[in-house]
């Protein structure tokens, strides 16, 4: 059980799959429920940061591309679309509740260079400081290496552990389209049983942990096992839970057990 009392700074990550239908449109009352849903929280008294994916999925279907695309140009050129679309959305959505955004497009290299990741830090500081979310993203139109390579963010799953580092955050939340870390494949394993909590990353978590995602996302649990190990070396608690599911975030928030936490022992009471 997490014990969330003194949990102030939460970020969330939302991939391709909670976000977007099979045919990469966006599942507006899905967004919709996930907007009216930190914008209470915000007002609860919580910094909330959103860390979303998306971009190039939803770029690709409003170019009527029929799939994602392979060739690097036109991912870029469909993350530029997707990405316009995606904070139109979410600007009009957060508003409609009083809740200023801001977006904050992140490269490998903002990471690692000293400088820029403490303009970053501060960035954010400065933004929830006055009440803003900030919404971040992979800036995949310049970002070609993260593209061409299998080296990237994992679909924004590790990204949003570097978020969570980088902002001092207290919870990382990643919604998946499943409720956790299983035993074995739960689409193929009826039986499979669900890991409610993971204090430390080792060979048989990760044979636990699949592939690819979903067909428009390129993130895993594999991904989100890295994403964990980010954040557990850093002191700050990871959840992953099914982004399907109604209220989910209130669940945590108020200390119902759900999904798969991965903390260690000392960290769990945060």
């Amino acid at each position: 059980m997490l014990h969330i009392n003194e949990v102030r700074r939460i970020v969330v990550k939302v991939g391709t799959s909670t976000l977007t239908y099979e045919n990469g449109k966006l599942n507006i009352r899905r967004i919709e429920r996930l907007v009216r849903t930190i914008s209470d929280l915000q007002n609860r008294g919580f910094d909330m940061v959103l860390v979303s994916s998306g971009a190039v999925g939803v770029g690709a279907a409003k170019l009527g591309l029929g799939g994602r695309p392979r060739e690097l140009a036109m991912k870029q050129a469909a993350a530029a679309v997707g990405q316009c679309e995606l904070m139109h959305i979410y600007d009009k959505m957060f508003l409609e509740y009083g809740i200023n955004v801001a977006q904050i497009l992140l490269t490998r290299e903002n990471i690692i260079d000293d400088d820029q990741r403490e303009n970053i830090h501060n960035t954010f500081t400065a933004l929830m400081r006055t009440g803003v979310v900030p919404i971040v993203n992979e800036n995949d139109t310049v970002a070609t290496a993260e593209l061409k390579h299998i080296e990237n963010f994992g679909d924004n799953d590790t990204l949003s552990a570097v978020v969570a580092r980088m902002c001092d955050a207290d919870l990382l939340v990643i919604f998946s389209d499943i409720d956790g870390l299983y035993d074995s494949d739960p689409r193929k394993n009826p039986q499979a049983k669900l890991i409610g909590h993971v204090t430390k990353i080792d060979a048989k978590i990760r044979r636990m942990a699949g592939g690819a995602g979903s067909a428009h996302g390129t993130g895993g649990m594999a991904t989100k096992i890295t994403a964990a190990e980010l954040c557990m070396d850093a002191g700050i608690p990871m959840l992953v839970a099914n982004g399907d599911k109604d209220d989910i975030l209130y669940d945590i928030v108020d200390g119902r057990p759900v999904g798969t936490l991965f903390a260690r022992e000392e960290e769990e009471h945060v």
